[in-house]
């Protein structure tokens, strides 16, 4: 079988950046390198991870109190996750009594940096994201008083009346083609508001290499990542909407190869929190189905 693997499968800089980050505290013996939530969103990198002395606390959107007091001494270190925090998380993380290491994604960081601006202009931001997702918690932290998160025309159409002021900002991992839609959605309510397309360039990579996998003729495509992953639940969606047969594992022994036999060109792509060992272990053993 031809196995095509997607250019932009697997880890996005943002994400490699905030290993990397908390695999070096470790690699200096600085034990516990704690993360406030999970560092990403893949169960097995997490076990990897765990193995090397770096240590998940609190909870998927980082909004509980943390049970680390009795444990830190001078060599623990809490590392914020890619997907970033609020400004109340960073003044409580900061508390705790440990170096602190903001492990955000810059990319992240500039739609935090543009909300704040504007919170501070006094303009009402409208985000488009999932509202339990912990990056869309977070910027709600720099909009102040004046967030509302939206996943459809509908929500628009419920908000309150926001005044004059008003700027639109994206999760990082929403579909390029509803942020479109829903922002010109958004301009016919509000004509004066700002729309920043904040979904950044490896979450628009994956879902035009997955249009690509299909126009290289693949007639269907692998997804491999965690079930809780954003970016890789969407392309998961985006392969059904292009009509191909879509299988959505975190690993490679959730497969069943044998039912492959009727394909001739399988494509593979990946989340941004999937690593290159479960890409590498899916691709081998399709490319072996005869």
């Amino acid at each position: 079988m031809k196995v095509i693997r997607a250019k932009s499968a697997g880890f996005c800089w943002g994400v490699e950046r905030a290993i990397d980050i908390a695999r070096e505290y470790a690699q200096k013996g600085r034990h516990p390198v704690y993360t406030d939530g999970p560092l990403i969103h893949n169960r097995q990198m997490m076990e990897v991870l765990t193995k090397e002395g770096i240590r998940e606390v609190g909870d998927y959107s980082s909004q509980t109190q943390l049970e680390v007091k009795a444990e830190v001494d001078d060599q623990s270190v809490m590392v914020v996750r890619a997907h970033g925090i609020s400004p109340e998380r960073r003044t409580y993380l900061k508390s705790l009594g440990m170096e602190f290491r903001d492990a955000t994604c810059p990319d992240v960081g500039i739609i935090a940096g543009k909300v704040r601006l504007h919170a501070k202009k006094g303009f009402v931001t409208v985000i488009f994201g999932d509202p339990k997702h912990p990056e869309v918690i977070g910027l709600l932290g720099y909009a102040e008083a004046g967030g509302h998160v939206i996943t459809s025309q509908a929500d628009i159409d419920a908000l309150p009346a926001l005044g004059d002021k008003v700027c639109m900002v994206s999760q990082s991992t929403m579909f390029v083609d509803e942020f479109a839609m829903l922002s010109n959605h958004l301009k016919v309510k509000y004509p004066s508001a700002l729309i920043f397309d904040t979904i950044c360039g490896a979450t628009k990579d994956r879902q035009s290499d997955v249009v690509e996998l299909k126009r290289q003729g693949c007639q269907a495509i692998v997804v491999i990542g965690g079930r809780h992953s954003a970016n890789t639940v969407k392309l998961a969606k985006l392969v059904e909407m292009q009509g191909l047969p879509c299988y959505h594992v975190e690993t490679a022994a959730e497969l069943d190869f044998t039912g492959f036999k009727k394909y001739q060109m399988v494509g593979v792509t990946a989340g941004a929190s999937t690593p290159a060992f479960l890409i590498d272990e899916v691709c081998q053993k399709l490319e072996a189905v005869v």
